[in-house]
């Protein structure tokens, strides 16, 4: 089966790129599954009830991360759709949940889990553990299994694929918003990526108008962030997964530019 992830949606721009291309995406990749990390989709901080039912109308999953939070109306949604997931290592009386089972058209299951990071983060439970309890607990016909892991360093998501190696199918990195070009199959069975990249505008700095960004960092001075707008880059992972044994037999980068 085809998974096809595409990267931390980032305010309108993103939201735009993605509504524009994805249905395309979707049958050009012939993508069975589609994740979207949605986090950013609220001008670059958080998710409102509309834009994740927006989301939903075109892709399967939508995953997150520490920004989940930022709109208070985010916690009574999250409670009722169960296709929203946040990081599964937040505490148990969280609202929502971080692992979904999807059924494919072809009656395939998936799982997808959501993890956060420690390292210059908010400190959460041990997503390593949390990762060994899903996969300890997930029903047997569950055989492809898909992380996003969404933490600062890279070095904290490499370690993760190689702790879920053999294990699970697909671990792939978010939140730094910076596509990596590291992707590879571990152990012959794990597709990886450090950072799926940002679906955004990329004139900024990874997605806050450039002007807030240097005020605050060249002059040290207070200032709010705000999205850039413009022309969007979609970023996205596309995994092919052996239905039988779960093992990813390929991963590679797609992007989509809006001007060409």
């Amino acid at each position: 089966m085809n998974i096809l992830f595409v990267g931390d949606i980032f305010g309108k721009p993103g939201r735009r790129v993605l509504r524009d291309h994805i249905d395309r995406l979707r049958q050009e990749l012939e993508a069975d599954l589609v994740i979207v990390n949605g986090e950013n989709a609220a001008g670059g901080f958080g998710l409102t009830e509309e834009m994740g039912e927006e989301i939903l109308a075109k892709a399967d999953v939508i995953t997150s991360g520490n920004h989940i939070w930022d709109k208070k109306e985010t916690q009574p949604y999250i409670g009722r759709q169960r296709r929203l997931l946040r990081p599964h290592n937040y505490p148990a009386t969280t609202p929502g949940r971080g692992w979904y089972v999807f059924e494919s058209a072809t009656g395939h299951a998936v799982g997808v889990l959501n993890l956060m990071g420690r390292v210059f983060m908010d400190p959460v439970d041990c997503p390593f553990q949390a990762a060994d309890r899903a996969l300890a607990d997930k029903p047997e016909n569950v055989k492809t299994v898909f992380v996003d892991m969404h933490c600062e360093t890279t070095s904290e998501k490499w370690a993760m694929g190689w702790h879920l190696a053999g294990r699970a199918s697909v671990v792939v990195g978010t939140h730094t918003h910076v596509p990596t070009a590291d992707e590879r199959i571990l152990k012959g069975h794990t597709g990886f990526i450090s950072d799926a990249g940002m679906t955004g505008t990329y004139d900024s700095v990874i997605g806050i108008k450039k002007e807030n960004v240097l005020k605050r960092m060249v002059h040290k001075l207070p200032e709010r962030f705000e999205a850039a707008s413009g022309p969007a880059e979609l970023n996205a992972i596309l995994a092919q997964v052996d239905e039988e044994t779960g093992a990813c037999t390929g991963i590679r980068r797609v992007r989509v530019d809006e001007e060409g």
